[in-house]
């Protein structure tokens, strides 16, 4: 188990905490099986990956990802799931020139990750000055393939892959961006795949479709490009389609695709994860965004409460505890929300707000809930700050991670450790605790933009090019 130090005894009574809030999913915490992890949090409970490693030392296996994607890797059982856009050059379109750049900075995807290249940058970091924020789109000049990957855990071997579509795509994206940035999400038996204006699918475990959806084509902010990830709990699966066209959230089975509830909303482009979570015996899924936060019944679909106070781009998902819901967003603006489970209406301005800060929160990255501690980026910058999650106040705030440069993935939790990844190569290990303390600084040859995964004595991380399993030996 995690935290091998501590006694079981000592450390189920705080998974089981953890687990009143969060999905069904939470009960199989020796996988990794969406984006933010078995408990919705980025924590890996059983996980004790290692602390240190480099291109010669503790890299189980690396394998060559073809294509472009910066969706985390997803692990079910002996089975490790990417997704990916592949150009088909056999379908090429025309170069379209970009006479509209983008004004504002890049979005995130997979509820907040941006996949990219990494390279020299100005100061501020990604989305700050000199970064990407004034870059150019990129067109389509091709026809893309859509594709479900799956390895085998232990030795990195391709087990299968399927092509969901081939298709050339109807809009752009951000350069710092790619077509294939959601995160699947399983519960063992499915695999539920979204490729946004390309698709919603379901597959069993050994890659047979089993149905899909068209839900039309998002039209996003700048073409910037689609990022959010489905959600799971049982049998209902959630999708978020906040565009600059007609949004809405909609609740689909999971065996056959059907439609269970769909509800209309009124938000600029997002691309945040919905967050499913249980209090008081019902399940609600939350989902931050720039107008208004919201949570909705999972059985209906029913609107149950709102709150105004996020910034523009309110691109990190929410993360939730057994009493609260905790959402931040950082762009043009700072804002930390502390929101008191069960109530309903609106909130904004009440005492459902057990507490706020407006300093330091993240643009792109999503938070850490690890026990009673937020972990969080300033911006796209290495700038970690920590709260209490009780009583708000800051155990250290925006203190700068030395070694790396730039930030878009989310960091995770294991075996009181926390796990900091930069976009060009470097993951920062350091210490669970009141005060910041690090324990490693590890380089790999690739940069990485999406989140990493902890299963096990394994940490995967999904780089530009390559997928690497590190393990101890």
């Amino acid at each position: 188990m995690a935290c091998a130090r501590m006694k079981p005894s000592l450390l189920l009574p705080r998974i089981a905490a953890f687990a009143l809030a969060l999905p069904e999913l939470a009960a199989a915490t020796p996988n990794w099986p969406s984006w933010r992890g078995p408990l919705g949090n980025g924590v890996a409970p059983d996980a004790e990956p290692p602390v240190t490693w480099s291109e010669s030392t503790n890299v189980a296996w690396k394998v060559s990802v073809p294509g472009r994607g910066s969706s985390t890797p997803v692990v079910w059982g002996d089975q490790v799931f990417l997704l990916t856009a592949v150009a088909d050059t056999s379908a090429e379109v025309p170069a379209k020139s970009n006479d509209n750049p983008p004004p504002t900075p890049p979005p995130a995807e997979p509820g907040g990750n941006v996949e990219g290249r990494p390279r020299r940058r100005g100061p501020g970091g990604p989305g700050g000055p000199g970064g990407p924020g004034g870059g150019m789109v990129d067109r389509p000049t091709s026809a893309q393939k859509f594709t479900v990957l799956s390895y085998d855990r232990t030795t990195g071997r391709k087990r299968w892959e399927q092509v969901a579509r081939v298709q050339v795509p109807h809009e752009g994206h951000h350069k710092d961006h790619g077509f294939a940035s959601a995160s699947p999400v399983t519960d063992g038996t499915h695999l539920i795949v979204s490729f946004g204006s390309f698709g919603l699918y379901g597959y069993d475990m050994e890659g047979k479709k089993l149905w899909e959806k068209d839900l039309g084509d998002m039209r996003t902010r700048n073409s910037f490009g689609e990022g959010s990830s489905p959600a799971l709990d049982g049998n209902t699966v959630v999708i978020l389609w906040d565009h600059e066209g007609d949004d809405f959230i909609a609740a689909f089975d999971k065996r056959d695709g059907r439609e269970l509830w769909r509800q209309k909303r009124d938000e600029p482009t997002g691309w945040c994860t919905p967050l499913i979570v249980t209090h008081g015996g019902r399940k609600q899924v939350v989902v931050n965004g720039t107008n208004r936060a919201r949570g909705y019944d999972l059985a209906t679909g029913e609107p149950l409460w709102e709150v105004a106070g996020q910034t523009v781009n309110a691109i990190p998902s929410a993360v939730a505890d057994a009493e609260k819901v905790y959402l931040m967003s950082g762009y043009r603006g700072s804002s930390l929300q502390a929101i008191r489970l069960g109530r309903t209406g609106d909130l904004t301005g009440t005492d459902a707000l057990a507490w706020t800060h407006a300093k330091s929160t993240p643009y792109v990255p999503s938070p850490l809930l690890y026990g009673d501690t937020l972990y969080f980026w300033s911006g796209n910058t290495a700038m970690l700050s920590a709260f209490d999650t009780g009583s708000g106040k800051a155990r250290f705030e925006a203190e700068r991670i030395n070694g790396l440069n730039g930030v878009y993935a989310s960091p995770i939790g294991s075996a009181d450790r926390v796990y900091l990844v930069g976009r060009d190569g470097t993951t920062v290990v350091a210490k669970r605790g009141p005060t910041l303390e690090i324990l490693a600084s590890n380089r790999l040859d690739d940069g990485f933009d999406a989140s990493p995964a902890a299963v096990g004595r394994q940490l995967f991380l999904r780089g530009r090019e390559n997928l690497y399993c590190i393990a101890g030996r």
